[in-house]
């Protein structure tokens, strides 16, 4: 039986866990060493770490808490945050990291990730872009960052991101996030119906049922989700959580 997959998002500002929502108001969730051991113990499958702080604040990488997250993860682990050169990817990767997400840096020279996918293979790069809602059912790019993005078209963009060796590519929706008012099934459907590769989509997830419609509505391969995975009841109080392995097992029927 095919099994969905759903990954937790979690992002890390100066060693500890934030949530963000449309990507500001960030709220302090705990400590990502604690929280990696609740989803060891949820059997989770996958997960996802983004230093939002490393490339805003052109920090170096904290190798050192990767290379503690990578020992402590009993799933497979991917990283992003701050990645700009081939040998930052090959230190992550030796620490244990499975994949390496990239966003600003191919903003900046997509050709960087045709460099890291000739090198390390596609199945370990993911290529992540935030996406806005302009208006009238038009996307625009959008950079954390505050790269200018004004000369992207977004799906122009991701089918170079594609053709340069990108293994997967993760959409997040600025919209969305933190907001736990569903997906952008719309925007799902538009780009993994434009890629051949499998999509990651993160945005809005409040529940079950909408991983369910975003997996058996789409062509999307992954949802992604933040949080759902730290927030519970109507105040949102911060308790990590994820579902047993038999919810997902179950989606696809």
């Amino acid at each position: 039986m095919k099994r969905a997959r759903v990954i937790p998002v979690l992002l890390i500002k100066n060693r500890g866990l934030y949530k963000t929502i449309k990507f500001k108001n960030e709220r302090y969730v705990g400590d990502p060493l604690n929280v990696v051991r609740i989803f060891n113990e949820k059997q989770c499958d996958e997960i996802i770490f983004l230093d939002i702080s490393a490339t805003i604040n052109k920090k170096d990488i904290d190798y050192h808490l990767i290379e503690k997250l990578a020992t402590e993860c009993f799933m497979p682990v991917s990283y992003g945050g701050g990645i700009t050169t081939i040998t930052q990817i090959e230190k992550i990767i030796k620490l244990g990291i499975e994949k390496v997400v990239l966003n600003t840096s191919i903003l900046i020279k997509p050709s960087f990730l045709e460099e890291a996918s000739n090198i390390f293979g596609s199945s370990t790069i993911v290529a992540s872009v935030d996406v806005k809602l302009k208006n009238l059912n038009k996307y625009s790019i959008h950079s954390y960052s505050g790269f200018d993005t004004k000369g992207l078209e977004l799906f122009q963009f991701l089918k170079l991101l594609e053709n340069c060796g990108a293994g997967e590519i993760m959409i997040n929706s600025v919209d969305r996030d933190g907001m736990m008012n569903g997906y952008d099934l719309e925007l799902a459907k538009k780009v993994s119906n434009n890629l051949s590769i499998p999509v990651i989509f993160c945005g809005g997830c409040r529940n079950i049922d909408d991983i369910k419609a975003l997996l058996k509505q789409t062509n999307v391969s992954a949802a992604a989700a933040g949080s759902f995975f730290v927030f519970h009841g109507p105040h949102k109080g911060v308790l990590i959580n994820y579902p047993e392995p038999e919810v997902f097992e179950k989606i696809y029927e």
